[in-house]
């Protein structure tokens, strides 16, 4: 993996956990020649992880909708150095279509429904067969336990294959979770699931 898109709160949350993964992720990407793909603000997780791969010599693209450059701050890091590369598009739609492009694999870190839809959306992706990369959730501080207990209760309940549910990877480790992605090949399996007759 050359690029890694990181879907990430725009806020910080209230638990230093959270603080510490971003710095150590930007961190370790760095070291490891991985470049940061991610939505460009300097605000929360988004800007920590921004700021501790560039601190750590590495390469950060931004990706963000015009409607937001005010809101989020984009083009800079938070202590005003210019990312590597920013690119500003029109819409959140060709936000997520232009990281999804750039990356070879996505990790989530905690944040809120932005997080979650983008992580979602991309699994969705993978799912239909539009990509064969990993997804993977650092699911720090049992953050996203609840969410992978939905995916569990969805294959549970019939919506979801399990080798759909599969696709999305999460360990509380960093370094466990890379290995997991680096690994990862996508299985091919249809979606859908056979429709039982209706009586």
């Amino acid at each position: 993996m050359k690029r890694i898109c990181v879907f990430c709160g725009s806020n910080a949350g209230t638990n230093p956990l959270y603080r510490a993964a971003a710095e150590r992720l930007g961190r370790l990407l760095a070291a490891r020649g991985i470049e940061l793909v991610y939505g460009a603000g300097n605000v929360g997780l988004m800007g920590i992880i921004a700021d501790a791969c560039l601190d750590a010599g590495g390469t950060v693209i931004g990706i963000i909708p015009e409607a937001l450059m005010g809101k989020e701050v984009a083009g800079r890091a938070v202590d005003h150095r210019a990312l590597t590369r920013i690119e500003v598009v029109n819409s959140m739609h060709t936000r997520k279509a232009r990281m999804a492009e750039l990356a070879d694999g996505f990790i989530a870190l905690p944040g809120g429904f932005g997080t979650f839809e983008e992580f979602c959306e991309i699994l969705t992706w993978g799912q239909l067969g539009f990509h064969v990369k990993p997804m993977g959730l650092l699911n720090v501080n049992g953050f996203y336990d609840p969410l992978l207990a939905m995916f569990d209760r969805a294959v549970a309940d019939g919506f979801l294959r399990p080798q759909n549910r599969a696709m999305a990877l999460a360990d509380s480790k960093i370094e466990s979770l890379l290995a997991q992605m680096e690994s990862y090949r996508a299985e091919p399996v249809s979606k859908w699931l056979k429709e039982e007759k209706q009586l």
